[in-house]
């Protein structure tokens, strides 16, 4: 310890000392961690988890995941988690054997054991539903659409899930699968919602058939959330185009024209699939527009993949969201918390994050 004598300080030394003993105490006070914790008694959760892909494809990144569905199961009680969402790209590679050791180093079989362990963990504990990604398909990337995703994801995994099911959709390989299916869930305040999984990219087949899903009698009262692997960019745009050797695909903007504008019952959008390294900002995007109804449909989208060290660093510093629907039927608070940082006083301060575009408020019009 530095013996500093005050007494042979100048004054303003001294003030300017003071003041920044002060700022540092005011800092601080504000960086102190507090649990994630539901604002409103009542409310219920719904967590949504980002692509895992960057976190299965090293085997030292695997633990991160894993820490994140242990962390879930911890507080499906305090949080009142009733559904629990990702975003697909489950993998980095649907059907390697040879990783280069570099950008990757687990062969795609063991990415699939790795995903599909880390979600094992909320068997029979809550639902969880899941995206097909782009990387989830071909060999590396979605040369073809022939993926593995059944094998790991089969509709029996979780049978806190499988009670949910109501609908679902062939798909490329004409094998009725989770990839295309529709969820029907009745949160805690009795308001009915359904969930429906689009594949990557869905094909015009799989559009028609989520439309004349929203569409019947039963699911008129629903709130309808589309759940698919990419949507927006990173300027809150729908996405129009990408590269991809399919030749059979609908984008953002083409699911928005064809199937949700048109809906007079679809009032939630939930993606991910964008990024860029260590840049939170550019891993998310929200934009509300108004559907064939006349309601809001609000359209988020959530990634995490290149936090932590860009592409090839830890997987995406554990974040995930907390979505918290209030007793009011119609409000959702937003909240983007890493239980990876939360898991230790040294690093807790960083685990929340409270941007903005990270943390903010939303409304689901029509509290049937």
């Amino acid at each position: 310890m530095v013996n500093i004598s005050l007494g042979k300080m100048n004054a303003r030394f001294q003030i300017s000392l003071v003041i920044f003993v002060l700022f540092s105490l005011s800092v601080c006070a504000q960086k102190k961690y507090v649990a994630p914790a539901l604002s409103t008694p009542g409310s219920w959760s719904m967590i949504l988890v980002p692509d895992p892909q960057s976190y299965v494809k090293f085997e030292r990144n695997q633990p991160i995941l894993e820490l994140m569905t242990s962390w879930v199961k911890e507080n499906i009680d305090p949080l009142n988690i009733k559904l629990v969402l990702c975003t697909g790209d489950l993998v980095e590679q649907n059907e390697i054997i040879n990783p280069d050791g570099t950008k990757v180093n687990q062969p795609s079989k063991l990415q699939w054991e790795s995903v599909a362990r880390s979600f094992n963990k909320l068997d029979g504990h809550v639902p969880f539903i899941t995206a097909a990604g782009n990387h989830d398909y071909g060999y590396a990337n979605i040369s073809t659409r022939n993926t593995n995703f059944n094998k790991y994801f089969p509709i029996d995994k979780n049978f806190q899930t499988q009670k949910l099911v109501r609908e679902v959709a062939q798909n490329a390989e004409k094998i009725p699968t989770l990839e295309n299916a529709a969820f029907d869930f009745t949160s805690p305040h009795g308001k009915k919602f359904l969930i429906i999984t689009l594949e990557f990219a869905p094909r015009d087949t799989i559009l028609a058939w989520a439309k004349q899903v929203v569409n019947q009698e039963k699911y008129k009262k629903h709130k309808v959330i589309i759940l698919t692997h990419s949507y927006l960019n990173a300027k809150n745009e729908h996405t129009v185009k990408e590269n991809y050797a399919i030749t059979e695909g609908n984008y953002g903007a083409a699911i928005w024209q064809k199937l949700v504008q048109p809906s007079k019952n679809i009032q939630l959008v939930l993606a991910g699939h964008i990024g860029a390294p260590d840049d939170p900002r550019a891993h998310v995007a929200f934009r509300t527009d108004t559907n064939a109804g006349g309601k809001k449909v609000q359209q988020m989208v959530f990634n995490a993949q290149a936090m932590g060290g860009g592409w090839y660093g830890n997987g995406g510093d554990g974040w995930l969201r907390i979505l918290e629907f209030l007793p009011d039927g119609k409000t959702v608070k937003v909240k983007t918390f890493s239980p990876f940082f939360a898991i230790s006083p040294t690093t807790q301060q960083f685990a929340w994050r409270t941007a903005p575009y990270d943390e903010f408020s939303f409304e689901l019009d029509g509290a049937e």
